[in-house]
């Protein structure tokens, strides 16, 4: 239990589960706190350490996303705009990202939506896990309570004393009536969770040491005009990387909004690189993804994510193929396909053929490992079996002839069985 000062008396500001069962919450009075639970153990609560716990935290989040904003006393706001395709989708992202988190001991309830206001309702009143459809984040509230807005309790209380105590039943009320009452704060919650205002976020700056920056004198907004910052910005922040010996491995694009909404796309390498042409070319990918509002003022590009590049000598005519190359081949690959679709194949040590595969990053390095000359294989095996008919002279004979979908075939020469015996060296469960 954590216990502060509310003006002249001393009251709970945080319980844990144990302490709920027991009928104590946050707000009531240390004093009758101890009185209904009697060895209560009890610690001063310090905010501003919780501030800065709630904002290492945030800051910790950036690895997901360029736009991350605490959001006191026990949320974070994660603007994954463009940034989601580098963790597999947004599915994905918040499955690792509330899986990392566990982890590390917290215990947290993500969602994703299109708007500020209605992922945090999402967050607390649906699934643990929960992805709103685009667009489609009002049918989805109707039913929460209205303390899901992010209203003050009063006003909740207030409204819950003229029967209005759902979402769905502040939607259809005239606004006159509810501002003389309530004031601004009912309507524009619900206007925020809806996405017909607009909710500035003080999102973190991103602690990246290699970042560059661009001001506009006037707002821009053009498609090529984005296009051209990219590109400058980019060899900007290459010079930068060149004369600290690194490469980028993480892009992020930053540009803000003359309304102040920030607008972030972020890219990924398959190896580090300062290519500003290459760099460019994979912003520019991702630049459709801004929404220029009307005018952008302010642009940052950061790596926040760089390893080691020294110099390299250019491949002649004949010699093996740069590997700078086909890192940017892998890396427009990437962007236009998604991360999960672009790999090589590297042979394992099994004598399952199903299990002597397996997927590896398209420039991992080679093993050394290998399929034996004379162990004649299938190029593949099908995904799920399929019937063949298959016509033997003989019950133990090698086969004359087979069908499969639904075309026979005549068998020139037959091989095998061959027998597979199971890996004593895995657990059981592994080989099944």
């Amino acid at each position: 239990m954590a216990a502060g000062q509310d003006g002249p008396r001393r009251v709970l500001t945080a319980v844990d589960r144990a302490a709920r069962a027991a009928g104590l919450r946050p707000g009531l009075a240390l004093a009758q706190a101890q009185a209904m639970v009697p060895g209560l153990a009890v610690i001063a609560a310090d905010p501003e350490e919780d501030a800065a716990a709630l904002t290492r935290l945030a800051a910790w989040c950036l690895i997901y996303a360029p736009l991350v904003a605490p959001d006191p006393p026990d949320g974070i706001w994660i603007d994954v705009a463009g940034a989601a395709h580098l963790q597999g989708g947004e599915a994905a992202l918040l499955a690792t990202l509330r899986r990392r988190l566990a982890r590390a001991g917290y215990r947290v309830r993500v969602a994703l939506a299109d708007t500020p206001g209605a992922a945090w309702a999402a967050a607390r009143c649906l699934h643990p896990e929960t992805v709103l459809p685009p667009a489609g984040q009002r049918p989805h509230l109707l039913d929460l309570p209205l303390w899901a807005l992010r209203l003050a309790p009063d006003t909740v209380s207030g409204l819950a004393q003229l029967g209005l105590t759902r979402v769905a039943h502040l939607v259809d009320q005239p606004r006159g009536p509810l501002r003389l009452r309530f004031g601004e704060e009912p309507g524009r919650r619900l206007d925020q969770a809806l996405g017909y205002a607009p909710e500035p976020l003080a999102y973190l700056a991103p602690p990246a040491e290699h970042a560059v920056r661009l001001a506009f004198p006037e707002p821009i907004g053009a498609p090529e005009t984005l296009a051209r910052v990219a590109g400058r910005l980019c060899a900007m922040l290459a010079e930068a990387l060149a004369r600290h010996g690194l490469g980028a491995r993480r892009l992020d694009l930053v540009f803000r909004r003359v309304d102040g909404l920030d607008q972030a796309v972020s890219v990924g390498t398959a190896r580090p690189s300062r290519d500003p042409a290459h760099l460019a070319r994979l912003l520019t990918e991702r630049l459709p993804q801004i929404d220029p509002g009307h005018g952008l003022d302010e642009a940052r590009l950061s790596a926040p994510r760089v390893e080691r590049l020294g110099a390299r000598q250019l491949a002649a005519p004949g010699e093996e193929p740069d590997p700078d190359a086909m890192a940017e081949l892998v890396d427009r690959l990437v962007l236009r396909l998604g991360p999960g679709r672009v790999f090589r194949r590297s042979p394992v040590e099994s004598e399952w053929p199903e299990r002597a595969v397996r997927r590896v990053a398209p420039l991992s390095p080679a093993t050394g490992v290998t399929w034996p000359a004379d162990l004649p294989r299938p190029g593949r095996l099908l995904p799920v079996p399929e019937p063949v008919a298959v016509l033997a002279a003989l019950p133990d004979a090698p086969p004359t002839a087979f069908t499969w979908r639904g075309t026979r075939r005549r068998v020139a020469r037959a091989d095998g069985p061959e027998r597979i015996f199971g890996e004593w060296w895995l657990a059981e469960d592994e080989v099944a």
